[in-house]
Protein backbone atom coordinates (compact mmCIF):
# COMPACT_ATOMS: atom_id res chain seq x y z
CA UNK A 1 0.00 0.00 0.00
CA UNK A 2 1.19 3.49 -0.76
CA UNK A 3 2.63 5.54 2.09
CA UNK A 4 0.36 8.40 0.96
CA UNK A 5 -2.19 9.18 3.67
CA UNK A 6 -5.39 11.20 3.84
CA UNK A 7 -4.04 13.27 6.71
CA UNK A 8 -0.60 14.19 8.01
CA UNK A 9 1.06 11.91 10.53
CA UNK A 10 0.84 14.13 13.62
CA UNK A 11 4.19 14.20 15.43
CA UNK A 12 5.68 16.14 18.33
CA UNK A 13 6.89 15.90 21.90
CA UNK A 14 4.54 18.17 23.88
CA UNK A 15 1.29 16.21 23.65
CA UNK A 16 -1.28 14.67 21.33
CA UNK A 17 -5.05 14.34 21.47
CA UNK A 18 -7.18 12.36 19.04
CA UNK A 19 -10.88 11.58 19.19
CA UNK A 20 -13.94 10.92 17.07
CA UNK A 21 -14.87 14.63 16.87
CA UNK A 22 -12.59 17.52 15.98
CA UNK A 23 -14.06 19.87 18.59
CA UNK A 24 -13.44 17.37 21.36
CA UNK A 25 -9.87 16.80 20.16
CA UNK A 26 -9.26 20.55 20.12
CA UNK A 27 -10.64 20.87 23.66
CA UNK A 28 -8.41 18.05 24.88
CA UNK A 29 -5.31 19.57 23.33
CA UNK A 30 -6.31 22.96 24.72
CA UNK A 31 -6.31 21.47 28.21
CA UNK A 32 -2.77 20.21 27.61
CA UNK A 33 -1.77 23.69 26.47
CA UNK A 34 -3.15 25.13 29.72
CA UNK A 35 -0.85 22.88 31.75
CA UNK A 36 -3.24 20.01 32.34
CA UNK A 37 -2.14 16.42 32.01
CA UNK A 38 -3.55 13.62 29.88
CA UNK A 39 -6.15 12.77 32.52
CA UNK A 40 -7.47 16.33 32.70
CA UNK A 41 -7.56 16.41 28.92
CA UNK A 42 -9.33 13.05 28.66
CA UNK A 43 -12.08 14.13 31.06
CA UNK A 44 -12.64 17.44 29.25
CA UNK A 45 -12.65 15.63 25.89
CA UNK A 46 -15.04 12.98 27.14
CA UNK A 47 -17.52 15.51 28.52
CA UNK A 48 -17.47 17.50 25.28
CA UNK A 49 -18.08 14.33 23.27
CA UNK A 50 -21.32 13.94 25.24
CA UNK A 51 -22.39 17.36 23.92
CA UNK A 52 -21.29 17.14 20.28
CA UNK A 53 -22.06 13.42 19.69
CA UNK A 54 -25.19 12.85 21.81
CA UNK A 55 -26.35 10.08 19.46
CA UNK A 56 -23.23 8.13 20.44
CA UNK A 57 -22.75 8.74 24.18
CA UNK A 58 -24.09 10.66 27.16
CA UNK A 59 -23.55 11.40 30.86
CA UNK A 60 -25.67 8.40 31.94
CA UNK A 61 -23.80 5.98 29.68
CA UNK A 62 -20.81 3.76 30.33
CA UNK A 63 -17.04 4.28 30.36
CA UNK A 64 -14.16 1.84 30.18
CA UNK A 65 -10.68 3.35 29.94
CA UNK A 66 -7.16 1.94 29.98
CA UNK A 67 -4.55 4.38 31.21
CA UNK A 68 -0.88 4.57 32.05
CA UNK A 69 0.32 6.83 34.86
CA UNK A 70 3.85 8.19 34.54
CA UNK A 71 3.78 8.91 38.29
CA UNK A 72 2.96 5.38 39.45
CA UNK A 73 4.31 3.50 36.45
CA UNK A 74 1.11 1.43 36.42
CA UNK A 75 -1.22 0.59 33.57
CA UNK A 76 -4.77 0.11 34.84
CA UNK A 77 -8.42 -0.07 33.85
CA UNK A 78 -10.94 2.57 34.86
CA UNK A 79 -14.10 0.47 35.21
CA UNK A 80 -17.18 2.69 34.98
CA UNK A 81 -19.69 0.17 33.69
CA UNK A 82 -22.79 0.37 35.87
CA UNK A 83 -24.48 -2.87 36.98
CA UNK A 84 -28.05 -4.07 36.68
CA UNK A 85 -30.39 -2.67 39.34
CA UNK A 86 -31.46 -4.75 42.33
CA UNK A 87 -34.93 -5.12 40.83
CA UNK A 88 -33.67 -6.40 37.49
CA UNK A 89 -34.63 -10.06 37.74
CA UNK A 90 -35.41 -12.48 34.94
CA UNK A 91 -38.76 -13.20 36.59
CA UNK A 92 -39.80 -9.56 36.45
CA UNK A 93 -38.90 -9.16 32.78
CA UNK A 94 -40.61 -12.38 31.75
CA UNK A 95 -43.70 -11.26 33.65
CA UNK A 96 -43.85 -8.36 31.18
CA UNK A 97 -44.15 -10.89 28.37
CA UNK A 98 -40.57 -10.43 27.17
CA UNK A 99 -38.14 -13.02 25.79
CA UNK A 100 -35.46 -10.44 24.98
CA UNK A 101 -34.62 -7.24 26.86
CA UNK A 102 -35.71 -4.31 24.68
CA UNK A 103 -33.04 -2.27 22.94
CA UNK A 104 -34.51 0.97 24.29
CA UNK A 105 -36.63 2.22 27.16
CA UNK A 106 -36.58 2.00 30.91
CA UNK A 107 -36.25 -1.78 31.26
CA UNK A 108 -32.97 -1.56 29.31
CA UNK A 109 -31.38 0.79 31.85
CA UNK A 110 -28.51 -0.09 34.17
CA UNK A 111 -26.90 2.20 36.74
CA UNK A 112 -25.34 5.21 34.94
CA UNK A 113 -21.55 4.98 34.93
CA UNK A 114 -19.88 7.53 32.67
CA UNK A 115 -20.05 10.71 34.75
CA UNK A 116 -18.78 9.10 37.94
CA UNK A 117 -15.99 7.39 36.01
CA UNK A 118 -14.75 10.66 34.53
CA UNK A 119 -14.86 12.28 37.97
CA UNK A 120 -12.89 9.43 39.53
CA UNK A 121 -10.17 9.77 36.89
CA UNK A 122 -10.06 13.54 37.41
CA UNK A 123 -9.86 13.27 41.19
CA UNK A 124 -7.15 10.63 41.39
CA UNK A 125 -4.99 11.42 38.38
CA UNK A 126 -5.83 14.89 37.11
CA UNK A 127 -4.36 18.21 38.21
CA UNK A 128 -6.90 20.88 37.22
CA UNK A 129 -10.04 21.97 39.03
CA UNK A 130 -13.56 20.74 38.42
CA UNK A 131 -14.52 24.04 36.79
CA UNK A 132 -11.48 24.14 34.49
CA UNK A 133 -12.23 20.70 33.14
CA UNK A 134 -16.03 20.96 32.92
CA UNK A 135 -16.23 24.49 31.48
CA UNK A 136 -15.72 23.49 27.82
CA UNK A 137 -18.68 21.08 27.91
CA UNK A 138 -20.79 23.67 29.73
CA UNK A 139 -19.89 26.32 27.17
CA UNK A 140 -20.70 24.16 24.15
CA UNK A 141 -23.98 22.96 25.65
CA UNK A 142 -25.04 26.51 26.60
CA UNK A 143 -23.71 28.52 23.65
CA UNK A 144 -24.04 25.88 20.95
CA UNK A 145 -21.95 23.90 18.48
CA UNK A 146 -22.40 23.12 14.78
CA UNK A 147 -24.52 19.98 14.94
CA UNK A 148 -23.19 17.07 12.92
CA UNK A 149 -25.33 16.12 9.92
CA UNK A 150 -25.64 12.61 11.34
CA UNK A 151 -26.96 14.00 14.63
CA UNK A 152 -29.44 16.21 12.77
CA UNK A 153 -30.59 13.29 10.63
CA UNK A 154 -30.90 11.01 13.65
CA UNK A 155 -33.12 13.54 15.39
CA UNK A 156 -35.16 14.14 12.23
CA UNK A 157 -35.78 10.43 11.88
CA UNK A 158 -37.06 10.22 15.44
CA UNK A 159 -38.84 13.58 15.72
CA UNK A 160 -42.32 12.19 15.17
CA UNK A 161 -41.69 9.35 17.61
CA UNK A 162 -40.34 11.76 20.23
CA UNK A 163 -43.37 14.02 19.88
CA UNK A 164 -45.75 11.08 20.21
CA UNK A 165 -44.02 8.91 22.83
CA UNK A 166 -41.08 10.75 24.44
CA UNK A 167 -42.15 14.41 24.85
CA UNK A 168 -39.23 15.30 27.15
CA UNK A 169 -36.87 14.25 24.35
CA UNK A 170 -38.84 16.33 21.87
CA UNK A 171 -38.30 19.40 24.06
CA UNK A 172 -34.51 18.99 24.04
CA UNK A 173 -33.77 17.56 20.58
CA UNK A 174 -36.49 19.36 18.55
CA UNK A 175 -36.68 22.82 20.11
CA UNK A 176 -39.54 24.76 18.57
CA UNK A 177 -40.92 21.52 17.18
CA UNK A 178 -38.33 20.96 14.45
CA UNK A 179 -35.14 18.93 14.17
CA UNK A 180 -31.98 21.04 13.79
CA UNK A 181 -30.60 21.59 10.32
CA UNK A 182 -27.22 19.99 9.62
CA UNK A 183 -24.35 22.23 10.76
CA UNK A 184 -26.72 24.68 12.47
CA UNK A 185 -25.82 25.81 15.97
CA UNK A 186 -27.42 23.48 18.47
CA UNK A 187 -27.77 24.08 22.20
CA UNK A 188 -28.70 21.96 25.18
CA UNK A 189 -29.29 24.52 27.95
CA UNK A 190 -30.64 21.93 30.39
CA UNK A 191 -27.43 19.88 30.20
CA UNK A 192 -25.37 23.07 30.56
CA UNK A 193 -27.35 23.98 33.68
CA UNK A 194 -26.92 20.47 35.12
CA UNK A 195 -23.16 20.56 34.69
CA UNK A 196 -22.94 24.16 35.91
CA UNK A 197 -24.85 23.21 39.06
CA UNK A 198 -22.52 20.27 39.69
CA UNK A 199 -19.54 22.63 39.48
CA UNK A 200 -21.18 25.12 41.86
CA UNK A 201 -22.04 22.38 44.37
CA UNK A 202 -18.44 21.21 44.20
CA UNK A 203 -17.04 24.69 44.78
CA UNK A 204 -19.43 25.29 47.68
CA UNK A 205 -18.10 22.15 49.39
CA UNK A 206 -14.57 23.53 49.81
CA UNK A 207 -11.43 24.83 48.15
CA UNK A 208 -9.64 21.50 47.67
CA UNK A 209 -10.10 20.08 44.17
CA UNK A 210 -10.66 16.56 45.52
CA UNK A 211 -13.36 17.83 47.87
CA UNK A 212 -15.07 19.59 44.99
CA UNK A 213 -14.97 16.52 42.78
CA UNK A 214 -16.31 14.24 45.51
CA UNK A 215 -19.14 16.69 46.16
CA UNK A 216 -20.06 16.64 42.48
CA UNK A 217 -20.05 12.83 42.50
CA UNK A 218 -22.37 12.80 45.51
CA UNK A 219 -24.70 15.34 43.90
CA UNK A 220 -24.88 13.05 40.88
CA UNK A 221 -25.50 9.77 42.69
CA UNK A 222 -27.46 10.92 45.72
CA UNK A 223 -28.30 14.61 45.21
CA UNK A 224 -30.25 16.68 42.72
CA UNK A 225 -29.37 14.57 39.66
CA UNK A 226 -30.57 11.36 41.28
CA UNK A 227 -33.63 13.18 42.65
CA UNK A 228 -34.61 14.33 39.16
CA UNK A 229 -34.09 10.84 37.72
CA UNK A 230 -36.21 9.09 40.32
CA UNK A 231 -38.91 11.75 40.39
CA UNK A 232 -39.33 11.03 36.70
CA UNK A 233 -39.09 7.25 37.03
CA UNK A 234 -41.71 7.18 39.80
CA UNK A 235 -44.41 8.02 37.23
CA UNK A 236 -42.89 7.14 33.84
CA UNK A 237 -44.17 4.31 31.67
CA UNK A 238 -42.22 4.42 28.42
CA UNK A 239 -42.85 2.95 24.98
CA UNK A 240 -39.87 0.97 23.66
CA UNK A 241 -38.97 -1.42 20.83
CA UNK A 242 -40.97 -4.21 22.45
CA UNK A 243 -43.98 -2.17 21.21
CA UNK A 244 -45.31 -1.85 24.74
CA UNK A 245 -44.91 0.61 27.58
CA UNK A 246 -42.68 -0.45 30.46
CA UNK A 247 -41.70 1.00 33.80
CA UNK A 248 -38.18 1.16 35.25
CA UNK A 249 -36.81 -1.17 37.90
CA UNK A 250 -33.89 1.08 38.90
CA UNK A 251 -34.27 2.60 42.37
CA UNK A 252 -32.45 5.35 44.33
CA UNK A 253 -30.40 2.80 46.27
CA UNK A 254 -28.96 1.44 43.00
CA UNK A 255 -27.36 4.79 42.11
CA UNK A 256 -26.45 5.75 45.67
CA UNK A 257 -24.69 2.45 46.30
CA UNK A 258 -22.47 2.34 43.21
CA UNK A 259 -19.23 4.10 42.32
CA UNK A 260 -16.69 3.58 39.53
CA UNK A 261 -13.41 1.86 40.38
CA UNK A 262 -10.09 0.54 39.11
CA UNK A 263 -9.03 -2.92 37.99
CA UNK A 264 -5.82 -4.49 36.69
CA UNK A 265 -5.62 -4.96 32.94
CA UNK A 266 -5.69 -8.32 31.20
CA UNK A 267 -2.57 -8.82 29.07
CA UNK A 268 -1.21 -11.00 26.30
CA UNK A 269 2.28 -11.00 24.75
CA UNK A 270 2.40 -11.00 20.96
CA UNK A 271 5.54 -10.61 18.84
CA UNK A 272 7.23 -8.58 21.57
CA UNK A 273 4.20 -6.39 22.32
CA UNK A 274 2.32 -6.66 25.60
CA UNK A 275 -1.29 -5.83 24.84
CA UNK A 276 -3.52 -4.55 27.67
CA UNK A 277 -7.30 -4.98 27.61
CA UNK A 278 -10.26 -4.83 29.95
CA UNK A 279 -11.56 -8.03 31.54
CA UNK A 280 -14.45 -10.24 30.47
CA UNK A 281 -17.20 -7.82 31.56
CA UNK A 282 -16.24 -6.29 28.23
CA UNK A 283 -15.36 -8.01 24.98
CA UNK A 284 -11.72 -6.91 25.45
CA UNK A 285 -10.26 -10.42 25.86
CA UNK A 286 -11.54 -11.38 22.40
CA UNK A 287 -8.77 -9.32 20.78
CA UNK A 288 -6.20 -11.11 22.92
CA UNK A 289 -7.60 -14.49 21.95
CA UNK A 290 -7.56 -13.44 18.31
CA UNK A 291 -3.84 -12.78 18.70
CA UNK A 292 -3.38 -16.12 20.48
CA UNK A 293 -4.96 -17.94 17.54
CA UNK A 294 -3.24 -15.91 14.83
CA UNK A 295 0.26 -16.32 16.22
CA UNK A 296 0.13 -19.80 14.67
CA UNK A 297 0.09 -18.27 11.17
CA UNK A 298 2.71 -16.41 9.15
CA UNK A 299 0.74 -13.21 8.83
CA UNK A 300 3.88 -11.26 7.97
CA UNK A 301 4.22 -13.33 4.83
CA UNK A 302 0.70 -12.50 3.67
CA UNK A 303 -0.46 -9.51 1.66
CA UNK A 304 -2.19 -7.31 4.30
CA UNK A 305 -4.83 -6.40 1.71
CA UNK A 306 -5.08 -9.87 0.18
CA UNK A 307 -7.64 -12.64 0.49
CA UNK A 308 -5.39 -15.01 2.49
CA UNK A 309 -4.81 -12.44 5.27
CA UNK A 310 -8.46 -11.38 5.27
CA UNK A 311 -9.76 -14.95 5.31
CA UNK A 312 -7.39 -16.05 8.08
CA UNK A 313 -8.25 -13.12 10.32
CA UNK A 314 -11.99 -13.52 9.72
CA UNK A 315 -11.86 -17.21 10.61
CA UNK A 316 -9.85 -16.50 13.77
CA UNK A 317 -12.36 -13.85 14.79
CA UNK A 318 -15.23 -16.27 14.31
CA UNK A 319 -13.59 -18.65 16.77
CA UNK A 320 -12.66 -16.00 19.33
CA UNK A 321 -16.09 -14.36 19.22
CA UNK A 322 -17.82 -17.74 19.61
CA UNK A 323 -15.89 -18.13 22.86
CA UNK A 324 -16.87 -14.60 23.84
CA UNK A 325 -20.53 -15.44 23.46
CA UNK A 326 -20.23 -18.72 25.32
CA UNK A 327 -17.99 -17.81 28.23
CA UNK A 328 -17.63 -14.07 28.89
CA UNK A 329 -19.47 -12.25 31.66
CA UNK A 330 -18.92 -10.19 34.80
CA UNK A 331 -16.03 -11.93 36.62
CA UNK A 332 -17.40 -10.62 39.92
CA UNK A 333 -20.44 -12.88 39.50
CA UNK A 334 -19.38 -15.62 37.11
CA UNK A 335 -16.37 -17.87 36.69
CA UNK A 336 -14.82 -17.05 33.31
CA UNK A 337 -12.15 -19.57 32.16
CA UNK A 338 -9.82 -16.93 30.71
CA UNK A 339 -6.69 -18.83 31.71
CA UNK A 340 -7.77 -21.61 29.34
CA UNK A 341 -9.17 -19.30 26.67
CA UNK A 342 -5.86 -17.43 26.36
CA UNK A 343 -3.57 -20.45 26.76
CA UNK A 344 -1.18 -21.58 24.04
CA UNK A 345 -2.42 -25.16 24.05
CA UNK A 346 -6.09 -24.22 23.69
CA UNK A 347 -5.49 -21.74 20.88
CA UNK A 348 -3.16 -24.03 19.01
CA UNK A 349 -6.11 -26.39 18.72
CA UNK A 350 -8.43 -23.53 17.76
CA UNK A 351 -6.01 -22.50 15.02
CA UNK A 352 -6.18 -25.99 13.50
CA UNK A 353 -9.88 -25.42 12.76
CA UNK A 354 -9.03 -22.74 10.21
CA UNK A 355 -8.96 -24.15 6.69
CA UNK A 356 -8.98 -22.54 3.27
CA UNK A 357 -12.80 -22.47 3.27
CA UNK A 358 -15.12 -20.20 5.25
CA UNK A 359 -16.83 -21.88 8.19
CA UNK A 360 -20.61 -21.60 8.49
CA UNK A 361 -20.73 -23.09 11.99
CA UNK A 362 -20.78 -21.53 15.42
CA UNK A 363 -17.79 -23.24 17.05
CA UNK A 364 -17.14 -22.29 20.67
CA UNK A 365 -14.36 -24.33 22.22
CA UNK A 366 -15.01 -27.13 24.71
CA UNK A 367 -13.54 -25.89 27.98
CA UNK A 368 -13.58 -28.68 30.60
CA UNK A 369 -16.26 -28.02 33.17
CA UNK A 370 -17.89 -25.35 31.01
CA UNK A 371 -19.20 -27.41 28.10
CA UNK A 372 -22.81 -26.56 28.97
CA UNK A 373 -22.09 -22.91 28.15
CA UNK A 374 -20.81 -23.83 24.69
CA UNK A 375 -23.94 -25.90 24.07
CA UNK A 376 -26.17 -23.06 25.28
CA UNK A 377 -24.53 -20.63 22.88
CA UNK A 378 -24.95 -22.91 19.86
CA UNK A 379 -28.64 -23.29 20.73
CA UNK A 380 -29.14 -19.53 21.16
CA UNK A 381 -27.40 -18.67 17.91
CA UNK A 382 -29.64 -21.02 15.97
CA UNK A 383 -32.82 -19.14 16.89
CA UNK A 384 -34.45 -16.64 14.58
CA UNK A 385 -35.34 -13.51 16.50
CA UNK A 386 -36.15 -11.53 13.35
CA UNK A 387 -35.15 -7.97 12.55
CA UNK A 388 -36.66 -4.63 13.55
CA UNK A 389 -35.66 -1.25 12.17
CA UNK A 390 -36.80 0.36 15.42
CA UNK A 391 -34.01 -1.12 17.48
CA UNK A 392 -31.56 1.53 18.73
CA UNK A 393 -28.81 -1.04 18.85
CA UNK A 394 -25.10 -0.38 18.45
CA UNK A 395 -24.37 -1.44 14.86
CA UNK A 396 -21.45 -1.40 12.54
CA UNK A 397 -21.17 2.09 11.19
CA UNK A 398 -21.24 0.60 7.69
CA UNK A 399 -24.99 0.11 8.01
CA UNK A 400 -25.20 3.91 8.15
CA UNK A 401 -28.64 3.81 9.73
CA UNK A 402 -29.56 6.99 11.60
CA UNK A 403 -31.71 5.42 14.33
CA UNK A 404 -29.12 3.28 16.11
CA UNK A 405 -26.67 4.29 18.75
CA UNK A 406 -22.95 3.74 18.63
CA UNK A 407 -19.90 4.93 20.55
CA UNK A 408 -17.07 7.47 20.70
CA UNK A 409 -13.36 7.07 21.38
CA UNK A 410 -10.39 9.16 22.48
CA UNK A 411 -6.63 8.66 22.88
CA UNK A 412 -4.47 11.24 24.65
CA UNK A 413 -0.77 11.36 25.63
CA UNK A 414 0.97 14.21 27.46
CA UNK A 415 4.60 15.27 27.60
CA UNK A 416 5.19 13.39 30.87
CA UNK A 417 4.13 10.05 29.41
CA UNK A 418 0.66 9.80 30.92
CA UNK A 419 -1.78 8.29 28.45
CA UNK A 420 -5.46 7.43 28.24
CA UNK A 421 -7.47 5.30 25.86
CA UNK A 422 -11.22 5.54 26.53
CA UNK A 423 -14.34 4.28 24.75
CA UNK A 424 -17.41 6.01 26.24
CA UNK A 425 -20.85 4.98 25.04
CA UNK A 426 -24.49 4.59 26.02
CA UNK A 427 -27.02 7.13 27.14
CA UNK A 428 -27.71 7.91 23.49
CA UNK A 429 -30.50 10.28 22.53
CA UNK A 430 -32.12 7.17 21.02
CA UNK A 431 -31.85 5.15 24.26
CA UNK A 432 -34.52 6.65 26.47
CA UNK A 433 -36.53 9.81 27.04
CA UNK A 434 -34.57 12.77 28.36
CA UNK A 435 -34.87 13.18 32.14
CA UNK A 436 -36.86 16.43 32.46
CA UNK A 437 -34.67 19.31 33.51
CA UNK A 438 -31.36 17.42 33.20
CA UNK A 439 -30.88 17.45 29.42
CA UNK A 440 -29.82 13.82 29.00
CA UNK A 441 -31.42 10.34 28.81
CA UNK A 442 -30.64 7.11 30.64
CA UNK A 443 -28.78 4.26 28.97
CA UNK A 444 -29.95 1.01 27.35
CA UNK A 445 -27.02 -1.27 28.22
CA UNK A 446 -29.15 -3.96 29.89
CA UNK A 447 -30.04 -5.23 26.40
CA UNK A 448 -26.73 -7.11 26.57
CA UNK A 449 -28.19 -9.56 29.09
CA UNK A 450 -30.12 -12.76 28.35
CA UNK A 451 -33.41 -13.67 30.01
CA UNK A 452 -32.20 -17.23 30.59
CA UNK A 453 -30.82 -18.70 33.78
CA UNK A 454 -27.36 -20.12 34.24
CA UNK A 455 -25.32 -18.04 31.77
CA UNK A 456 -22.46 -15.62 32.52
CA UNK A 457 -24.61 -13.03 30.71
CA UNK A 458 -27.93 -13.89 32.39
CA UNK A 459 -29.71 -10.87 33.80
CA UNK A 460 -29.01 -10.65 37.53
CA UNK A 461 -29.11 -7.86 40.12
CA UNK A 462 -25.72 -6.19 40.57
CA UNK A 463 -24.20 -7.87 37.52
CA UNK A 464 -22.41 -5.81 34.90
CA UNK A 465 -23.58 -6.36 31.32
CA UNK A 466 -20.95 -7.88 29.05
CA UNK A 467 -20.34 -4.74 27.07
CA UNK A 468 -18.63 -4.35 23.69
CA UNK A 469 -16.64 -1.30 24.83
CA UNK A 470 -12.96 -2.05 24.56
CA UNK A 471 -10.08 0.47 24.54
CA UNK A 472 -6.52 -0.78 24.02
CA UNK A 473 -2.96 -0.08 25.19
CA UNK A 474 0.14 -1.92 23.98
CA UNK A 475 3.82 -1.58 24.92
CA UNK A 476 7.15 -2.82 23.60
CA UNK A 477 10.76 -1.75 24.31
CA UNK A 478 9.81 1.59 25.85
CA UNK A 479 7.08 2.37 23.28
CA UNK A 480 3.48 2.72 24.41
CA UNK A 481 0.54 2.75 22.03
CA UNK A 482 -3.12 3.61 22.73
CA UNK A 483 -5.88 2.94 20.21
CA UNK A 484 -9.54 2.11 19.83
CA UNK A 485 -12.76 2.65 17.91
CA UNK A 486 -16.52 2.83 18.16
CA UNK A 487 -18.50 0.07 16.47
CA UNK A 488 -20.17 -2.39 18.84
CA UNK A 489 -19.20 -5.97 17.99
CA UNK A 490 -16.77 -4.66 15.38
CA UNK A 491 -14.56 -2.75 17.81
CA UNK A 492 -12.09 -5.54 18.48
CA UNK A 493 -12.26 -6.72 14.89
CA UNK A 494 -11.15 -3.39 13.44
CA UNK A 495 -8.58 -2.87 16.19
CA UNK A 496 -7.16 -6.34 15.60
CA UNK A 497 -6.80 -5.76 11.86
CA UNK A 498 -5.15 -2.38 12.39
CA UNK A 499 -2.77 -3.74 15.04
CA UNK A 500 -1.77 -6.75 12.92
CA UNK A 501 -0.87 -4.51 9.98
CA UNK A 502 1.07 -2.24 12.35
CA UNK A 503 3.04 -5.14 13.85
CA UNK A 504 3.56 -7.38 10.82
CA UNK A 505 3.56 -5.05 7.82
CA UNK A 506 5.04 -1.83 9.16
CA UNK A 507 1.99 0.33 8.55
CA UNK A 508 2.39 3.66 10.30
CA UNK A 509 -0.47 4.98 12.40
CA UNK A 510 -2.32 7.03 9.78
CA UNK A 511 -1.45 4.62 6.97
CA UNK A 512 -3.10 1.84 8.93
CA UNK A 513 -6.18 3.91 9.70
CA UNK A 514 -6.58 4.77 6.03
CA UNK A 515 -6.26 1.16 4.89
CA UNK A 516 -9.51 -0.59 3.90
CA UNK A 517 -11.21 -2.63 6.60
CA UNK A 518 -13.53 -5.61 6.95
CA UNK A 519 -15.44 -7.49 9.64
CA UNK A 520 -17.55 -10.59 10.11
CA UNK A 521 -21.17 -10.76 11.28
CA UNK A 522 -21.00 -14.55 11.69
CA UNK A 523 -21.42 -14.74 15.48
CA UNK A 524 -24.40 -13.71 17.58
CA UNK A 525 -24.70 -9.94 17.89
CA UNK A 526 -24.57 -8.26 21.27
CA UNK A 527 -27.51 -5.93 20.69
CA UNK A 528 -31.22 -6.36 20.18
CA UNK A 529 -32.40 -8.33 18.17
CA UNK A 530 -29.26 -10.47 18.70
CA UNK A 531 -28.84 -11.82 15.18
CA UNK A 532 -26.21 -14.24 13.96
CA UNK A 533 -25.41 -14.08 10.21
CA UNK A 534 -23.33 -17.20 9.45
CA UNK A 535 -20.55 -16.71 6.95
CA UNK A 536 -21.30 -13.04 6.29
CA UNK A 537 -18.54 -10.45 6.08
CA UNK A 538 -18.54 -6.78 5.19
CA UNK A 539 -15.62 -5.33 3.27
CA UNK A 540 -14.94 -1.87 1.90
CA UNK A 541 -15.19 -1.36 -1.86
CA UNK A 542 -11.64 -0.02 -1.86
CA UNK A 543 -10.46 -3.63 -1.70
CA UNK A 544 -9.27 -5.06 -5.00
CA UNK A 545 -12.08 -6.73 -6.94
CA UNK A 546 -9.97 -9.87 -7.34
CA UNK A 547 -9.58 -10.13 -3.56
CA UNK A 548 -13.33 -9.84 -3.07
CA UNK A 549 -13.89 -12.53 -5.71
CA UNK A 550 -11.33 -14.78 -4.04
CA UNK A 551 -13.08 -14.40 -0.68
CA UNK A 552 -16.37 -15.42 -2.27
CA UNK A 553 -14.63 -18.40 -3.82
CA UNK A 554 -13.57 -19.42 -0.31
CA UNK A 555 -17.24 -19.48 0.69
CA UNK A 556 -17.66 -16.13 2.41
CA UNK A 557 -20.94 -14.27 1.91
CA UNK A 558 -19.54 -10.84 1.09
CA UNK A 559 -21.33 -7.52 1.38
CA UNK A 560 -19.30 -4.75 -0.26
CA UNK A 561 -19.67 -1.48 1.65
CA UNK A 562 -19.02 1.91 0.15
CA UNK A 563 -15.44 3.18 0.46
CA UNK A 564 -14.64 4.93 3.75
CA UNK A 565 -17.60 3.49 5.64
CA UNK A 566 -16.09 0.77 7.86
CA UNK A 567 -14.22 1.60 11.07
CA UNK A 568 -13.66 4.80 13.10
CA UNK A 569 -10.26 4.17 14.69
CA UNK A 570 -7.94 6.62 16.40
CA UNK A 571 -4.45 5.94 17.77
CA UNK A 572 -1.54 7.62 19.54
CA UNK A 573 2.01 6.42 20.16
CA UNK A 574 4.81 7.44 22.51
CA UNK A 575 8.23 6.35 21.31
CA UNK A 576 10.98 5.30 23.66
CA UNK A 577 12.72 8.67 23.19
CA UNK A 578 9.56 10.56 24.27
CA UNK A 579 8.47 11.71 20.83
CA UNK A 580 4.78 11.35 20.04
CA UNK A 581 2.51 10.45 17.14
CA UNK A 582 -1.25 10.54 16.66
CA UNK A 583 -3.73 9.72 13.92
CA UNK A 584 -7.47 9.66 13.26
CA UNK A 585 -9.67 7.96 10.72
CA UNK A 586 -10.95 9.97 7.76
CA UNK A 587 -14.20 7.97 7.81
CA UNK A 588 -17.32 10.12 8.38
CA UNK A 589 -15.02 13.18 8.30
CA UNK A 590 -15.36 13.80 12.05
CA UNK A 591 -12.36 12.37 13.88
CA UNK A 592 -9.22 14.45 14.22
CA UNK A 593 -5.76 14.22 15.72
CA UNK A 594 -3.98 17.29 17.11
CA UNK A 595 -0.50 17.57 18.56
CA UNK A 596 2.83 19.32 18.62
Amino acid sequence: MSAFTTRPEIRGSFGVATSTHWIASAVGFGILEKGGNAFDAAVATGLVLQVVEPHLNGPAGDLPAIFHSAKTGKTEVLAAQGPAPAGATIEHYKAQGLSLIPGSGLLSTVVPGAFDGWMLMLRDHGSLTLREVMNPAIDYARDGHPVLPRVAHTIAGLAEYFAREWPSSAEVWTPGGAAPEPNAMFRNPDLAATYQRLVEIGEAAGEERTTQIDAARSAWAEGFVADAIFDYLSEASVHDVSEQKNRAVMAPADMAGWRAGYEPTLTYDYHGWTVHKTHAWSQGPVLLQGLAILKHFDLGGMDPLGDEFTHTVVEAMKLAYADREAYYGDPAQSEVPLEVLLSDAYNAERAKLITRKASMEQRPGRVPGFEHLADAYIERASRDFGVTDAAPQEPTMAHLTEKRGDTVHLDIIDRWGNMVSATPSGGWLQSNPVIPGLGFPLNSRAQMFWLEEGLPTSLAPGRRPRTTLTPSLAEKDGQRLVFGTPGGDQQDQWQLIWFLRFVHHGFDLQQGLDAPLFHTMHFQGSFFPREALPGEIMIEASYDAATIAALRARGHIVTVADPWTVGRLTAALRHADGTLQAAATPRLMQAYAIGR
